[in-house]
């Protein structure tokens, strides 16, 4: 009795999250790149952190917060790979456009070892669906905070690339600030529509969107 107790309550857990936890690495459909706003996330948790990627000096817009594999409906987390995990420096690599070698690491443990790529691979990978997407110049021209539609974010995305579509891309927020722009993304990089299970558009009318920090 216990036994089937302790199954259905982590097959709840499973259905309840979306993650899948029998996925070998490698065993995916396509990925989703999510796209961080810097000064958001500044606001809401690095300055609190007296985070390095907060000092205005450094000037990030969009960073990469991770390449995430996923299936047709859920995802896979916390893999077990055959590949070693990554050296300090390899992480520490990655922190010009993810903000910090701790979030590279970071997701390398819950998302890169399900990719089934070594982690060389995962973050050369990684960084080159970073640079295929065009970051829109007038969100990093802002001088003060705005209020703004999620649509008219997601509409600077379509505009500045031309092969997404309004089904591959979403807007996240989080009391009522602008967190994140996701887009799907093929296992070559190429754009397509967003399962229903990553597509999880902001559902307030207007949001604060902060400078470029």
């Amino acid at each position: 009795m216990a036994c089937r107790f302790a199954a259905a309550a982590a097959l709840s857990l499973a259905l309840w999250s979306g993650a899948s936890f029998a996925d070998a690495p490698g065993d995916f459909d396509y990925y989703v790149l999510s796209l961080s706003w810097n000064a958001s996330w500044c606001a809401a948790e690095g300055d609190a952190r007296d985070a390095p990627q907060c000092d205005p000096r450094e000037e990030f817009g969009f960073v990469l917060h991770g390449l995430w594999p996923q299936h047709e409906r859920g995802w896979p987390e916390w893999c077990r790979s055959a590949h070693p995990d990554p050296a300090r420096r390899e992480t520490a690599a990655m922190a010009d456009v993810m903000g910090s070698g701790g979030l590279a690491w970071h997701q390398w443990k819950k998302h890169g070892r399900c990719s089934g790529l070594s982690p060389r691979a995962y973050f050369a990978l990684s960084r080159r669906a970073f640079d295929s997407v065009a970051r829109p110049p007038a969100l990093r021209a802002l001088t003060r905070p705005v209020e703004i539609a999620p649509e008219v974010i997601e509409a600077a995305f379509l505009e500045a690339n031309p092969g997404m579509t309004p089904d591959g891309v979403t807007v996240t927020c989080a009391e009522g600030l602008f967190r994140e722009v996701r887009i799907c993304l093929t296992r070559d990089l190429a754009p397509r529509p967003c399962a229903p299970d990553a597509a999880r558009d902001c559902p307030a009318r207007m949001i604060d969107l902060p400078p470029m920090r």
